[in-house]
């Protein structure tokens, strides 16, 4: 039977699921918080990335949720629930390098014939490529896989169609409602107001299924992205490595925001000595070198956790520790920058007309701030909290590179790139491990700052008129 393990990273990335389904709640029913998220949804690029970042949430999500199953208790071995859904990925394991879509390894070996004498040769794979015999086409069966793959990816998404065009047709008929969604050109032709770029979700519903399936199939036949130096399959590290930087990403704003929004709105409506007190503290923080303080951090845990190792029952537990510290100690040294934009921004509100007859007419100093003041700076936050999202991204791998950054053994976008420093200097050069790392960083970076700049757009006071 199962025994569920509840990791403390796991524990706060579902309160923050939690806490973002209240919020839909709550802006739904309040008009001046729903009316910029039906801006956002309206967007095509917003609709796009969207699809995209719930792709990569729901590989995050899928593999925080952990467990020790019957036969891996006895090793003490944690798994998640997306360990399950690749175990193929994970368990398949070659003897070293190979690369995409190979059958044999990268580098030669000594191998000694059925006749006695030994020659160089690539030895064969045990499992990439295993169900080809000799001399059989890898482009042929890629191909015929890749078809077979697209054509049930468009099965399934043929079904979704079908299944919300009637939740959502209304009046309509069926076919009115599919042909309205798929082809913007019906809507304008049918005076249709525009709405939720449906034709936008789902094209790049189909190409996210797509992707999906075709990358699916190929990786129970090959290893689509190469193995690295103790075979592991790389594809299955970078999908791994997902739930590490959203963790970086999201726990770490969490730590952040509250310090940086309070201190830095405070400081510019409250000026005189709490402006003084706050800029000092922020200033001395800035002082101390950032890649110094969250060093003596880390290296602070590694001695409490070698210390007390009877307290971690797994090396899972262990890892993860040092993931939520290195939250920590990012958000800590992270949150002065948004403090100074939002100080700037108060500096500046906090003389406008309305601001002043709110004060001539005795409103209280909270009211004020929560109500005129930290509206008006959301905008700023939301954009820096995605830009720091990117940082944050980048950052790990840069202190990964020090040895300072997540535990080696977590998978993480960082360590790829940081093993494939040396890779990069083979001959030949190992280059796929830096490219699935760069592909899925690209991909999650560029679709968060897209959906954010149309975010900042919809939220921000100043622009409520132009869109």
């Amino acid at each position: 039977m199962p025994v569920p393990v509840f990791l403390w990273t796991d524990v706060l990335l579902w309160i923050l699921v939690g806490l973002t389904i209240f919020t839909v709640f709550y802006s739904r029913k309040r008009r001046h918080l729903a009316e910029p998220w039906k801006r956002v949804f309206r967007s095509r690029v917003a609709v796009g990335s969207l699809v995209v970042l719930m792709a990569f949430i729901t590989i995050g999500l899928l593999d925080s949720i952990h467990f020790r199953g019957a036969e891996s208790s006895k090793s003490g071995e944690v798994v998640s629930l997306f360990d399950l859904m690749v175990s193929g990925l994970r368990e398949r394991q070659e003897k070293t390098y190979s690369a995409p879509f190979a059958t044999h390894l990268y580098a030669k070996e000594t191998v000694k014939m059925p006749d006695g004498t030994e020659q160089r040769v690539f030895p064969r794979l045990v499992h990439g490529g295993s169900h080809l015999a000799d001399g059989e086409s890898v482009a042929q069966d890629v191909y015929m896989t890749m078809v077979v793959s697209a054509l049930q990816a468009l099965a399934i998404w043929v079904v979704l169609l079908i299944l919300i065009a009637l939740w959502r047709k209304g009046d309509r008929t069926l076919r009115q409602t599919v042909s309205l969604w798929i082809c913007p050109r019906c809507r304008v032709r049918l005076g249709v107001e525009p709405g939720f770029p449906w034709a936008t979700f789902l094209w790049t519903l189909l190409v996210i299924l797509l992707l999906a399936v075709i990358a699916a199939n190929l990786s129970q036949k090959y290893h689509i992205l190469g193995t690295d130096k103790v075979g592991e399959d790389v594809f299955y590290q970078a999908l791994k490595s997902i739930r590490t930087g959203l963790v970086l990403g999201t726990l770490t704003t969490l730590v952040m925001l509250p310090a940086a929004i309070l201190l830095g709105v405070m400081a510019g409506y409250f000026r005189g000595w709490v402006d003084d007190a706050i800029q000092y503290l922020y200033t001395t923080l800035n002082s101390i070198p950032g890649v110094l303080l969250i060093a003596a951090a880390v290296l602070m845990l590694q001695v409490y956790m070698d210390n007390n190792a009877e307290a971690f029952t797994s090396s899972l537990e262990r890892a993860d520790m040092r993931l939520l510290f290195l939250c920590i100690i990012l958000g800590v040294t992270s949150w002065t920058g948004l403090c100074r934009l939002l100080r700037g921004e108060a500096l500046k509100i906090r003389e406008l007309d309305y601001v002043q007859a709110a004060q001539a007419f005795g409103v209280g100093h909270f009211r004020i701030l929560m109500r005129h003041l930290v509206p008006n700076v959301m905008h700023i936050v939301l954009i820096a909290v995605v830009l720091d999202f990117s940082g944050l991204v980048l950052a790990e791998a840069v202190l990964s590179y020090i040895n300072i950054g997540v535990d080696p053994t977590t998978n993480s976008w960082g360590n790829m790139i940081n093993s494939a420093r040396l890779e990069m200097a083979r001959e030949p050069i190992v280059w796929w491990s830096l490219f699935a790392a760069f592909l899925f960083m690209f991909s999650l970076v560029l679709a968060a700052n897209l959906f954010s700049d149309v975010v900042r757009d919809a939220f921000d006071p100043r622009l409520k008129g132009k869109l």
